[in-house]
Protein backbone atom coordinates (compact mmCIF):
# COMPACT_ATOMS: atom_id res chain seq x y z
CA UNK A 1 0.00 0.00 0.00
CA UNK A 2 1.55 3.27 -1.18
CA UNK A 3 0.23 6.68 -0.07
CA UNK A 4 0.81 9.41 -2.74
CA UNK A 5 1.31 13.10 -1.97
CA UNK A 6 -2.42 13.85 -2.23
CA UNK A 7 -3.35 11.27 0.45
CA UNK A 8 -0.50 11.40 2.96
CA UNK A 9 -0.12 15.17 2.97
CA UNK A 10 3.18 16.50 4.34
CA UNK A 11 4.31 20.11 4.54
CA UNK A 12 7.51 21.49 2.98
CA UNK A 13 9.49 20.35 6.04
CA UNK A 14 8.18 16.78 5.79
CA UNK A 15 5.88 17.11 8.81
CA UNK A 16 2.25 15.93 8.89
CA UNK A 17 0.20 18.69 7.32
CA UNK A 18 -2.11 19.88 10.11
CA UNK A 19 -0.24 19.03 13.30
CA UNK A 20 3.05 20.29 11.85
CA UNK A 21 5.23 17.81 13.75
CA UNK A 22 7.68 14.94 13.12
CA UNK A 23 7.38 11.39 14.54
CA UNK A 24 10.10 12.04 17.13
CA UNK A 25 8.09 14.92 18.60
CA UNK A 26 5.45 12.72 20.25
CA UNK A 27 5.30 10.08 22.96
CA UNK A 28 3.20 6.90 22.93
CA UNK A 29 1.29 8.43 25.87
CA UNK A 30 -0.84 11.32 24.62
CA UNK A 31 -3.37 13.63 26.24
CA UNK A 32 -5.70 15.41 23.84
CA UNK A 33 -7.62 18.53 24.81
CA UNK A 34 -9.95 20.80 22.88
CA UNK A 35 -8.64 24.11 24.23
CA UNK A 36 -5.23 25.32 22.99
CA UNK A 37 -4.57 27.09 26.29
CA UNK A 38 -5.02 23.82 28.18
CA UNK A 39 -1.89 22.41 26.50
CA UNK A 40 0.42 24.83 28.30
CA UNK A 41 -1.68 24.48 31.45
CA UNK A 42 -0.91 20.75 31.51
CA UNK A 43 2.71 21.46 30.60
CA UNK A 44 3.03 23.57 33.75
CA UNK A 45 2.80 20.34 35.74
CA UNK A 46 5.70 18.73 33.84
CA UNK A 47 9.20 18.48 35.27
CA UNK A 48 10.70 19.40 31.89
CA UNK A 49 9.58 20.34 28.36
CA UNK A 50 11.45 18.98 25.35
CA UNK A 51 9.20 20.18 22.53
CA UNK A 52 6.45 22.71 21.81
CA UNK A 53 4.86 23.87 18.57
CA UNK A 54 1.63 25.36 17.27
CA UNK A 55 0.05 25.18 13.82
CA UNK A 56 -3.49 26.54 13.46
CA UNK A 57 -5.51 25.25 16.43
CA UNK A 58 -3.17 22.30 16.90
CA UNK A 59 -0.66 22.81 19.73
CA UNK A 60 1.74 20.02 20.63
CA UNK A 61 3.84 19.80 23.79
CA UNK A 62 6.01 16.88 24.88
CA UNK A 63 7.85 16.56 28.17
CA UNK A 64 8.45 14.54 31.30
CA UNK A 65 6.08 14.12 34.24
CA UNK A 66 7.65 12.12 37.08
CA UNK A 67 9.79 10.21 34.62
CA UNK A 68 6.97 9.52 32.17
CA UNK A 69 7.30 10.99 28.67
CA UNK A 70 3.89 12.43 27.74
CA UNK A 71 2.62 14.50 24.82
CA UNK A 72 -0.30 16.94 24.98
CA UNK A 73 -2.10 17.98 21.80
CA UNK A 74 -5.02 20.35 21.27
CA UNK A 75 -7.63 19.20 18.79
CA UNK A 76 -10.01 22.13 18.70
CA UNK A 77 -13.74 21.42 18.85
CA UNK A 78 -15.57 18.56 17.19
CA UNK A 79 -15.23 15.12 15.65
CA UNK A 80 -14.08 16.59 12.32
CA UNK A 81 -10.88 17.70 14.05
CA UNK A 82 -10.57 14.34 15.80
CA UNK A 83 -10.56 12.78 12.32
CA UNK A 84 -7.53 14.91 11.46
CA UNK A 85 -5.67 14.34 14.71
CA UNK A 86 -6.20 10.56 14.90
CA UNK A 87 -5.18 9.96 11.29
CA UNK A 88 -2.09 12.15 11.56
CA UNK A 89 -1.01 10.67 14.89
CA UNK A 90 -1.33 7.20 13.40
CA UNK A 91 0.63 8.27 10.32
CA UNK A 92 3.41 9.59 12.55
CA UNK A 93 3.96 6.22 14.20
CA UNK A 94 2.81 3.71 11.58
CA UNK A 95 3.77 5.06 8.14
CA UNK A 96 7.31 5.43 6.81
CA UNK A 97 7.35 8.98 5.41
CA UNK A 98 10.24 8.25 3.02
CA UNK A 99 8.80 5.14 1.37
CA UNK A 100 5.17 6.22 1.99
CA UNK A 101 4.12 2.71 2.95
CA UNK A 102 2.97 1.28 6.32
CA UNK A 103 5.67 0.10 8.67
CA UNK A 104 6.03 -3.63 9.20
CA UNK A 105 5.87 -3.27 12.99
CA UNK A 106 2.84 -1.19 13.95
CA UNK A 107 2.72 0.89 17.15
CA UNK A 108 -0.21 1.41 19.49
CA UNK A 109 -0.75 4.77 21.19
CA UNK A 110 -2.48 5.44 24.51
CA UNK A 111 -4.65 8.53 24.03
CA UNK A 112 -6.69 10.14 26.81
CA UNK A 113 -8.98 13.09 26.19
CA UNK A 114 -9.43 15.58 29.03
CA UNK A 115 -12.43 17.80 28.41
CA UNK A 116 -15.48 19.50 29.82
CA UNK A 117 -19.03 18.25 29.46
CA UNK A 118 -22.68 18.73 30.20
CA UNK A 119 -24.14 16.33 32.77
CA UNK A 120 -27.36 14.46 31.90
CA UNK A 121 -28.20 12.89 35.28
CA UNK A 122 -29.65 15.21 37.96
CA UNK A 123 -27.88 13.47 40.86
CA UNK A 124 -24.36 14.05 39.44
CA UNK A 125 -23.00 17.33 40.87
CA UNK A 126 -21.10 20.02 38.99
CA UNK A 127 -17.32 19.50 38.76
CA UNK A 128 -17.66 15.71 38.90
CA UNK A 129 -15.23 13.53 36.93
CA UNK A 130 -17.14 11.65 34.24
CA UNK A 131 -15.41 8.73 32.53
CA UNK A 132 -16.85 7.55 29.22
CA UNK A 133 -17.28 3.81 28.86
CA UNK A 134 -19.01 4.19 25.49
CA UNK A 135 -19.77 7.10 23.19
CA UNK A 136 -23.05 7.49 21.29
CA UNK A 137 -22.06 9.41 18.18
CA UNK A 138 -24.55 11.89 16.71
CA UNK A 139 -21.83 12.87 14.23
CA UNK A 140 -21.17 10.95 11.02
CA UNK A 141 -17.37 10.60 10.96
CA UNK A 142 -17.23 6.85 11.64
CA UNK A 143 -19.66 6.13 8.78
CA UNK A 144 -16.95 7.13 6.27
CA UNK A 145 -14.68 4.26 7.39
CA UNK A 146 -15.09 0.48 6.99
CA UNK A 147 -15.11 -0.05 10.75
CA UNK A 148 -16.26 -3.20 12.50
CA UNK A 149 -18.41 -2.64 15.58
CA UNK A 150 -18.82 -5.27 18.28
CA UNK A 151 -22.11 -6.96 19.19
CA UNK A 152 -22.07 -4.98 22.44
CA UNK A 153 -21.68 -1.68 20.58
CA UNK A 154 -24.37 -2.58 18.04
CA UNK A 155 -26.87 -3.68 20.70
CA UNK A 156 -26.38 -0.54 22.78
CA UNK A 157 -26.79 1.55 19.63
CA UNK A 158 -30.01 -0.32 18.78
CA UNK A 159 -31.47 0.24 22.25
CA UNK A 160 -30.58 3.94 22.27
CA UNK A 161 -32.04 4.43 18.78
CA UNK A 162 -35.26 2.71 19.84
CA UNK A 163 -35.57 4.79 23.00
CA UNK A 164 -34.79 8.16 21.39
CA UNK A 165 -36.67 7.72 18.08
CA UNK A 166 -34.53 10.38 16.36
CA UNK A 167 -35.27 11.66 12.83
CA UNK A 168 -34.23 9.05 10.23
CA UNK A 169 -31.63 11.39 8.70
CA UNK A 170 -29.60 11.14 11.93
CA UNK A 171 -27.57 7.89 11.94
CA UNK A 172 -25.89 7.46 15.32
CA UNK A 173 -23.28 4.83 16.18
CA UNK A 174 -21.81 3.53 19.43
CA UNK A 175 -18.07 3.15 20.02
CA UNK A 176 -16.37 1.75 23.10
CA UNK A 177 -13.51 3.21 25.10
CA UNK A 178 -10.38 1.19 25.85
CA UNK A 179 -11.05 -1.17 28.75
CA UNK A 180 -7.42 -0.84 29.86
CA UNK A 181 -7.49 2.95 30.05
CA UNK A 182 -10.94 3.00 31.66
CA UNK A 183 -9.61 0.71 34.37
CA UNK A 184 -6.61 2.96 34.96
CA UNK A 185 -8.81 6.06 35.26
CA UNK A 186 -11.46 4.48 37.50
CA UNK A 187 -11.73 5.38 41.19
CA UNK A 188 -14.38 6.21 43.77
CA UNK A 189 -14.19 9.85 42.57
CA UNK A 190 -15.39 8.97 39.07
CA UNK A 191 -18.85 8.58 37.53
CA UNK A 192 -18.88 6.17 34.57
CA UNK A 193 -21.41 5.90 31.77
CA UNK A 194 -22.37 6.41 28.15
CA UNK A 195 -21.33 9.74 26.67
CA UNK A 196 -23.31 11.40 23.88
CA UNK A 197 -21.02 12.97 21.30
CA UNK A 198 -22.83 15.81 19.55
CA UNK A 199 -22.06 17.44 16.23
CA UNK A 200 -22.72 20.90 17.67
CA UNK A 201 -23.21 22.84 20.90
CA UNK A 202 -26.74 24.15 20.45
CA UNK A 203 -29.54 22.10 18.83
CA UNK A 204 -27.45 18.88 18.71
CA UNK A 205 -27.29 19.15 22.51
CA UNK A 206 -30.94 20.12 22.88
CA UNK A 207 -30.39 23.87 23.23
CA UNK A 208 -33.26 25.74 21.60
CA UNK A 209 -32.54 29.33 20.62
CA UNK A 210 -34.24 31.13 17.68
CA UNK A 211 -34.24 28.19 15.28
CA UNK A 212 -35.87 25.73 17.66
CA UNK A 213 -35.37 21.96 17.59
CA UNK A 214 -36.25 19.01 15.38
CA UNK A 215 -35.43 16.63 18.24
CA UNK A 216 -37.96 17.56 20.92
CA UNK A 217 -37.43 15.97 24.36
CA UNK A 218 -34.15 14.37 23.28
CA UNK A 219 -32.38 15.36 26.50
CA UNK A 220 -35.17 14.05 28.68
CA UNK A 221 -35.09 10.74 26.80
CA UNK A 222 -31.31 10.52 27.18
CA UNK A 223 -31.63 11.10 30.92
CA UNK A 224 -34.30 8.39 31.30
CA UNK A 225 -32.52 5.76 29.17
CA UNK A 226 -31.74 2.50 30.98
CA UNK A 227 -30.58 -0.77 29.44
CA UNK A 228 -28.95 -3.45 31.58
CA UNK A 229 -26.26 -1.49 33.49
CA UNK A 230 -26.02 1.28 30.90
CA UNK A 231 -27.16 4.85 31.37
CA UNK A 232 -26.26 8.12 29.66
CA UNK A 233 -24.16 10.42 31.82
CA UNK A 234 -23.08 13.38 29.70
CA UNK A 235 -22.80 15.39 26.48
CA UNK A 236 -19.54 16.35 24.76
CA UNK A 237 -18.27 16.70 21.17
CA UNK A 238 -15.29 14.43 20.41
CA UNK A 239 -15.33 10.95 21.95
CA UNK A 240 -17.32 8.88 19.43
CA UNK A 241 -14.80 9.48 16.64
CA UNK A 242 -11.88 9.21 19.06
CA UNK A 243 -12.97 5.74 20.20
CA UNK A 244 -14.10 4.44 16.80
CA UNK A 245 -11.10 5.60 14.76
CA UNK A 246 -8.68 4.86 17.57
CA UNK A 247 -9.83 1.26 17.92
CA UNK A 248 -9.93 0.82 14.14
CA UNK A 249 -6.29 1.94 13.93
CA UNK A 250 -5.19 -0.21 16.87
CA UNK A 251 -4.83 2.49 19.52
CA UNK A 252 -6.21 2.71 23.07
CA UNK A 253 -8.47 5.71 23.70
CA UNK A 254 -10.47 7.07 26.62
CA UNK A 255 -12.19 10.27 27.68
CA UNK A 256 -12.59 11.79 31.12
CA UNK A 257 -14.43 15.08 31.49
CA UNK A 258 -15.16 17.65 34.14
CA UNK A 259 -18.87 18.33 34.40
CA UNK A 260 -19.40 22.08 33.99
CA UNK A 261 -23.17 22.05 33.39
CA UNK A 262 -26.03 19.97 34.72
CA UNK A 263 -28.69 20.05 32.03
CA UNK A 264 -31.63 18.51 33.98
CA UNK A 265 -30.99 20.96 36.84
CA UNK A 266 -30.35 23.97 34.54
CA UNK A 267 -27.00 24.61 36.27
CA UNK A 268 -23.77 25.98 34.85
CA UNK A 269 -20.49 26.41 36.70
CA UNK A 270 -19.32 29.83 37.90
CA UNK A 271 -15.70 28.77 37.34
CA UNK A 272 -13.69 25.56 37.28
CA UNK A 273 -9.96 26.40 37.13
CA UNK A 274 -9.12 24.68 40.44
CA UNK A 275 -11.15 21.60 39.57
CA UNK A 276 -9.60 21.30 36.09
CA UNK A 277 -6.11 21.47 37.59
CA UNK A 278 -7.05 18.65 39.95
CA UNK A 279 -8.41 16.55 37.08
CA UNK A 280 -5.22 17.08 35.09
CA UNK A 281 -3.10 15.79 37.98
CA UNK A 282 -5.53 12.87 38.42
CA UNK A 283 -4.96 11.82 34.81
CA UNK A 284 -1.19 12.43 34.80
CA UNK A 285 -0.79 10.17 37.82
CA UNK A 286 -2.68 7.31 36.17
CA UNK A 287 -1.57 7.10 32.55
Amino acid sequence: MYFPDSELVLNEKGQVYHLGIFPENISDKIIVVGDQDRVKLIGDFFDSIEFYSQHREFCTLTGLYRGKRISVISTGIGTDNIDIVLNELDALVNIDFKSRVPKLDLSSLNIVRIGTCGILQPEIPLHSYILSTFAYGLDNVAHFYPLQFSEEEDELNKQLDKHLDLPSKIRPYVSKASDDLVQKLTSEKVYKGVTVTSSGFYAPQGRALRLGLSTELMNEKLTSFRFLDYKVTNFEMESSALFALGKGLGHHCATICLGVANRPNNEFTKGFAKEMNELIVYVLERI
